[in-house]
């Protein structure tokens, strides 16, 4: 049976084009700063316990105060992005947190510090479901986890500049320099969205209930639906292994290895290069499959778990990085899967919303496993450490074999109203 057709776009297809490549260039710079400006923190750790006298436990509490708040404001920023547009709630946040980073960099002490961090993660955590809503108004359906996939790649390609940048700044001018830096970048990715991003594109994907005037379902009902809260806990356990190597590799290869920060800057950058490669290429899989995660994230985590084990007894540095390498790229499959049923089933007036419980899940990972980490480096050993984060890819693996596989069967388990299903998507036949 043929796959049913999307009605013919009303805009151009040069025009059509246009406006979903300036939207994913846009996006791309914005998280690009947004991602580098979470990271500063982790290759700066070890100036601030040396400045502030904090233990490695300390430490971990310094990047949770901003995933605490991050993860608060998910859903009110979804909520914000529902009510008062997409491109607006994005201009706040790149204003807000901007502010707040260049605050960072005048703290004077531990307390201070654990404030600051809380203010910018709560400016930071509108952001997400804003962009998320932004290419979604901008995209069709059939084309918008490949855009996606290419919009967050900015992420693990933030994760390759980051560290070669910012590195040596703070070796010549203090770690106060790397904050200032990346807050002027923040003001020009504002100006930019500002100024370029395109107008939404007219509705394509049958869903209307926004334009007809039908109600939009009460909050308490959106996080009643268990089945978005299997995806968050999808999140969390990815986000469990990609925080909890971000936090403490930096400081692994310094106190273990005695690597610069320069050096271990440099080593850093290539799994985040793998991580940027696999990004893309999950998206397009899951564009090419229909959703059916399961057949991604199971075995990509299968590897990152066994990869993680390698990795954590791995008794030289290149080793360390060959197994951390492969453990980050096979994790990072599973990133744009992990949204693709969500956003193909969701109606456009609840992805503000539904996207942000899906980010919670992930902002709470980031929250939890840099102190538990910290504090099982205290009491044992980085190794001990290092293998927490198995943890992470067993609940990911886990809650793909528990959640629908597919648009249809997830609006079934949402209860959302129907849809014309997307091309990429209408296709699929099995389900969880």
């Amino acid at each position: 049976m043929p796959a049913p057709t999307l009605p013919a776009s009303p805009v151009a297809p040069s025009a059509h084009r246009r406006t979903v490549r300036v939207t994913v260039v846009l996006l791309f710079a914005a998280w690009l700063v947004d991602y580098a400006d979470r990271l500063v923190i982790n290759l700066v750790l070890p100036s601030l316990g040396a400045e502030f006298d904090l233990d490695r436990t300390q430490q971990g509490l310094v990047v949770s105060a901003f995933f605490l708040a991050y993860a608060l404001c998910q859903i009110p920023g979804g909520l914000l992005a529902d009510r008062f547009g997409g491109r607006r709630v994005t201009l706040w946040a790149l204003l807000t947190w901007s502010v707040f980073t260049a605050l960072t960099g005048f703290a004077w002490s531990f307390a201070v510090l654990l404030a600051l961090r809380f203010a910018f993660g709560a400016a930071e955590g509108i952001f997400p479901p804003a962009a998320m809503k932004v290419l979604v108004e901008r995209t069709r359906p059939e084309e918008r986890m490949s855009a996606n996939g290419t919009v967050m790649s900015s992420n693990a390609l933030a994760a390759v500049i980051t560290p070669l940048t910012v590195a040596p700044l703070v070796a010549v001018f203090g770690w106060r320099s790397a904050f200032w830096s990346t807050a002027a970048l923040g003001i020009l990715a504002l100006l930019a969205v500002r100024l370029w991003l395109p107008a939404p594109l007219p509705r394509t994907d049958g869903a209307e209930d926004a334009a007809t005037g039908a109600a939009r379902p009460a909050l308490r009902a959106i996080l009643r639906k268990g089945v978005l809260w299997r995806f968050a806990l999808m999140m969390f356990g990815y986000n469990t292994i990609v925080w909890g190597l971000n936090t403490w590799v930096p400081s692994y290869l310094g106190e273990e290895h005695g690597v610069s920060l320069t050096s271990a800057g440099a080593l850093i950058a290539v799994p985040a290069l793998g991580a940027a490669i696999a990004t893309v290429l999950g998206g397009r899989l899951a564009d090419r499959l229909g959703g059916h995660h399961r057949r991604i994230i199971v075995p990509g985590m299968a590897v990152a778990a066994v990869a993680l084990l390698l990795m954590a007894n791995a008794p030289s540095v290149p080793g360390f990085v060959v197994f951390g390498t492969v453990a980050v790229f096979a994790a990072s499959l599973a990133y744009m899967p992990i949204f693709a049923v969500p956003l193909a089933g969701l109606s456009p007036a609840h992805v503000g919303v539904g996207s942000a419980v899906v980010i919670f899940g992930g902002q709470v990972a980031g929250m939890v496993a840099p102190p538990v980490m910290g504090a099982l480096a205290d009491a044992f050993s980085f190794q001990v450490a290092f293998g927490f984060l198995v943890l992470g890819a067993l609940i990911a693996a886990v809650m793909a074999c528990l959640t629908p596989q597919d648009a249809a069967a997830f609006r079934a388990a949402a209860d959302e109203p129907s849809a014309s299903p997307s091309p990429s998507l209408s296709t699929a036949k099995d389900s969880a």
